[in-house]
């Protein structure tokens, strides 16, 4: 559970940083294919390798992931009839049995009915979370940041020597 809420904080903190929207907003999308996905498997691996190699923010990322893996659980139905409904089009047949077949590919799970789904939904969902994410963390940091620093306790808090302290360690140790 501290690790749940460490990763929340880290999250808010990310929010009210001067970090770029785009890494935030992609980091969020990362982390609904990492809560779409099985726990341990080769997109899970592929996702993290991107978290690291590419500009994107790790904390938004496991923050969102944690959130869509609760969402998954409760979608897994839909996963199943959507990811069913490919696995069984005769038209797929020889690509996935060719898929089947390679020495690393199985590892995917594709075969699996809810992991099929879930990926394909993942990658319908996944423009429209980066869009919509990227436009509420604008929104969020011009409308609500900004009214939030002009606000009397905002200010009162700000002159509180245990901010100051706060703010120092923060410009210290980061």
């Amino acid at each position: 559970m501290t690790l749940i809420l460490k990763q929340l904080f880290s999250f808010i903190k990310v929010l009210n940083s001067d970090v770029g929207e785009k890494p935030i907003a992609w980091g969020i999308v990362c982390g609904m294919f990492l809560g779409f996905s099985p726990g341990l498997s080769l997109q899970t691996i592929f996702i993290l390798s991107i978290l690291f190699f590419f500009r994107v923010q790790v904390g938004a990322a496991l923050c969102a992931a944690f959130f869509f893996k609760i969402l998954s659980f409760m979608l897994d139905p839909l996963f199943d009839i959507v990811g069913a409904g490919i696995l069984e089009l005769s038209a797929f047949n020889g690509l996935f049995t060719l898929l089947y077949n390679m020495p690393i590919i199985p590892f995917t799970k594709f075969n699996n009915s809810i992991v099929m789904g879930s990926g394909v939904i993942a990658f319908i969902l996944a423009p429209l979370i980066y869009i919509g994410s990227l436009k509420t963390i604008v929104k969020y940091r011009v409308e609500i940041l900004a009214r939030f620093q002009e606000s009397k306790v905002f200010k009162a808090m700000k002159a509180t020597s245990i901010y100051k302290w706060y703010a120092k360690y923060q410009e210290l140790y980061g």
